[in-house]
């Protein structure tokens, strides 16, 4: 699916079943031979790859590219190939991902009071509440499928009560994310389907808490009825608008979490040494090595492979590559975060590692906005499975896991567990 480059070698494949369980010899390959490299997607569509963190760090801040798919000189963003499918038809394109500013300056201002450390912190005890809500629910049973019993609802059901969505709907919620999640893997049709009855819901949502909207905001207001009160106050929020943000809210914030859970908890079960120093700091009560060895497991196998599109709005150069206007570019976070010139032993696992400038959640303007939330329950999930869970192990080999087939994220479709059951 690469084009062959003028190097010492032919270029690895990209995008086989055996690049998604691991992809970071490939990823090593181009940082050394072919560092920004043009290749042709699984979906049909030609971008620019980039894979050195030097690179990377300088083309995430580069306002020359656009998140807009409407720069690109090509039909497949029309085509849904360039974003998620369904987005278009459901009139959701108008979200953070894929605007510049100054409407990305505008939307991200209305949003970001609710992802404060101040508004994070008080919202810790619900997800530990979650947390061992979902643990309950398989400890007796003595094994469990980690992905879908664990990593997949916690955040769905954190990310909708952040929203404000109902109880009584947020299995709704999980069903059409499950769909989502699945990408190419469900009933033909299925993402685009469930992208439509959530956007149908959520214009239903924002209309009755509309009608319910009380005159001043309430202690722990939900973030989409702050959405319509400064929608109400002047701040220009269109329904679509509204919309779109708390899908974007909703599909952003719970894969990578889930993927951040999966991966990280699957890094810990193949690296006992590091999964015993981690257990012994919780057993002794400290939380500093929690909190930088889940910065080292987004650096080592993080969540989000590739960065999301970036279009060229006139012709650019990135490590010294020459790069036409209306060129997708998609810079490559999991190879930037190995890259050797810029972390020392990267393909080691070490979580009290120091240098923790990894561009996991992104960098510059469009740096994730619910990095805060998603590091509180990555925290959370897994020390928490550490601790109830102690002789926690993979049932079967690492090598037979499977990776979901994905271009943006990167995770397990499964992670079955054994453990001694506690009654």
């Amino acid at each position: 699916m690469t084009e062959p480059e003028a190097t010492s070698s032919a270029a690895p494949e990209l995008f086989t079943w055996e690049f998604a369980t691991d992809p970071y010899p490939a990823y090593a390959w181009l940082r050394e031979h072919a560092p920004v490299h043009r290749t042709r997607l699984p979906s049909g569509v030609e971008a620019w790859l980039v894979t050195r963190y030097a690179d990377a760090k300088q083309t995430l801040a580069d306002q020359r590219l656009s998140k807009n798919p409407a720069h690109h000189d090509g039909p497949e963003h029309a085509k849904g190939r360039t974003g998620i499918p369904g987005e278009r038809k459901a009139e959701l394109m108008t979200h953070l991902l894929n605007i510049d500013p100054p409407d990305h300056t505008r939307l991200r201002r209305l949003v970001s009071k609710a992802f404060t450390p101040r508004r994070v912190a008080e919202f810790a005890p619900r997800v530990q509440e979650l947390t061992d809500q979902l643990i309950d629910g398989f400890a007796a049973r003595g094994s469990a499928d980690l992905i879908h019993e664990f990593a997949f609802p916690l955040p769905i059901y954190a990310i909708c009560d952040l929203l404000g969505v109902p109880r009584e709907d947020q299995d709704d919620f999980r069903d059409w994310a499950g769909m989502m999640i699945r990408h190419g893997g469900g009933p033909r049709g299925g993402v685009a389907r469930s992208v439509k009855k959530m956007r149908g819901y959520l214009a239903e949502l924002i209309h009755r808490k509309r009608e319910a909207l009380t005159p001043e905001p309430e202690p722990g207001e939900d973030l989409i009825s702050g959405l319509i009160r400064a929608s109400d106050h002047g701040e220009h929020l269109t329904e679509n608008e509204a919309a779109a943000m708390a899908f974007i809210l909703l599909f952003a914030g719970f894969e990578t979490t889930v993927n951040l859970i999966g991966n990280g908890m699957h890094s810990l079960l193949t690296h006992p040494g590091q999964r015993e120093r981690l257990q012994s700091s919780l057993a002794a009560g400290e939380s500093g090595l929690l909190e930088t060895g889940v910065e080292e497991l987004l650096r080592y196998d993080g969540p989000v492979e590739l960065a999301t599109w970036r279009f060229a709005t006139e012709d650019v150069r990135i490590g010294g590559q020459d790069i036409a206007a209306g060129d997708p570019v998609l810079v490559v976070l999991a190879a930037a975060d190995r890259d050797p010139e810029r972390f020392q032993d990267p393909d080691t696992l070490d979580l009290s590692r120091s240098d923790l400038q990894h561009l996991g959640y992104g960098h510059g303007i469009h740096y994730c906005l619910g990095a805060p939330l998603a590091r509180l329950e990555g925290q959370t999930a897994l020390g928490t499975l550490l601790r109830r869970l102690p002789d926690l192990q993979l049932a079967g080999e690492s090598t037979d896991l499977r990776w979901r087939g994905g271009l943006i994220m990167r995770g397990l479709r499964t992670l079955p567990v054994e453990f001694t059951p506690v009654k």
